[in-house]
């Protein structure tokens, strides 16, 4: 029982963390003006949290595990995953999109790239029914009304301000070395198309983060810091070395302010955080399939109220076929994990019949 209410206690570190994760994040990337320093940032917390802390605990305390080369090489690749879907959220948020409705559409998709993934890897796609279907058709729906009925910032006053969102818009595009565009019709289209992309590489990642996370745990024999070590080394990478030599070929015109690298900073160590809750949780017994659909599910209620009182967004531009959304995403990731497949039982071990005199 106490090993049930710490598992559940585990996923709501990493819920609330993963769900905080957006809206805090957009306020980096917004004083930084870039999609990559507010992801050196992420990176530079991952390094602190999940590599230089866990290394001076093992280091002074130890503990059970052991370090194994699949358990190192699985971690290293869930880590990889938890970085390009670090990306893809910025990247989202870099061409326009809001957490309101990013977060959501992310956490909508995720549980269903995490349950398949899941199945495939413990080959249990025979288990897949016509409710874990039904689910999938929730999730994919809820997303749907979300991105369509999202909250719209309120319209510019004057000439003055519709100028000034141009030229933010046009920064948007400098940030990655490319032209703005001319017409506005355009922008639109172009920006939406980036968006979705951008979702779905989170999408993808994140889905496949849990999964591939539980596969090195396991290989290294329960350990906890471990794997969060391997995860940090691969933030580090992917989120710090690369973006540096990345600025000056894109010619990344975004500025250093203490203000973005504190909130960046901040994003970032709520995703080391709930990468640690997520351990934790597979530590108490929980599964992919059990935890990661769970966390997906209310990660975004979080994320909607984190951003309507950080951005102190008026109620009434969050309608209710938006709420509705939100619920259909959750039923539908619940339904995905009460019906999801759980893998086989292993085969009963063969006992020997006693020989006939």
């Amino acid at each position: 029982m106490m090993s049930f209410i710490a598992m559940l206690a585990a996923i709501a570190l990493t819920a609330a963390c993963w769900g905080l994760y957006g809206p805090v994040l957009h306020f980096g990337r917004e004083e930084m003006h870039s999609p990559l320093r507010p992801f050196i940032c992420v990176g530079a917390a991952y390094f602190l949290i999940a590599v230089l802390i866990p290394l001076v605990i093992l280091a002074l305390r130890g503990e059970k595990g052991a370090w194994t080369k699949q358990g190192i090489l699985w971690s290293l690749f869930a880590g990889s995953a938890g970085a390009l879907g670090a990306l893809g959220v910025i990247l989202a948020l870099t061409f326009g999109g809001k957490p309101i409705y990013v977060m959501p559409l992310v956490f909508g998709g995720a549980p269903v790239v995490n349950t398949l993934l899941t199945a495939f890897m413990n080959r249990a796609f025979d288990q897949i029914k016509a409710p874990f279907l039904a689910g999938l058709i929730l999730v994919v729906a809820g997303a749907v009304t979300v991105l369509v009925f999202k909250p719209q910032p309120a319209k510019p006053a004057n000439a003055t301000a519709n100028a000034a969102v141009a030229a933010a818009d046009a920064a948007g595009f400098e940030t990655l070395g490319e032209a703005a565009p001319a017409k506005g019709t355009v922008a639109k289209a172009e920006r939406f198309l980036e968006v979705l992309l951008s979702v779905a590489l989170a999408m993808l990642s994140w889905g496949a983060y849990g999964p591939v996370l539980h596969r090195g745990q396991a290989a290294m024999k329960g350990s906890r810091l471990r794997p969060l070590i391997c995860i940090g080394a691969a933030y580090f990478l992917i989120a710090v070395l690369v973006p540096l030599l990345l600025m000056g070929p894109l010619a990344d015109s975004g500025t250093w302010t203490g203000s973005g690298i504190a909130w960046s900073l901040a994003g970032g160590s709520l995703g080391a955080l709930g990468a640690l809750g997520t351990i934790l949780a597979f530590t108490c017994g929980g599964k992919p399939f059990t935890v990661m659909p769970v966390v997906f599910g209310c990660a975004p209620v979080i994320n909607t109220f984190a951003t309507v009182a950080l951005a102190h967004t008026p109620m009434t531009q969050v309608t209710p076929w938006f709420r509705a959304g939100l619920v259909v995403v959750a039923a539908g990731a619940a339904t995905v994990l009460a019906f999801g497949p759980r893998g086989h039982a292993p085969a009963a071990p063969l006992v020997a019949k006693p020989a006939v005199a």
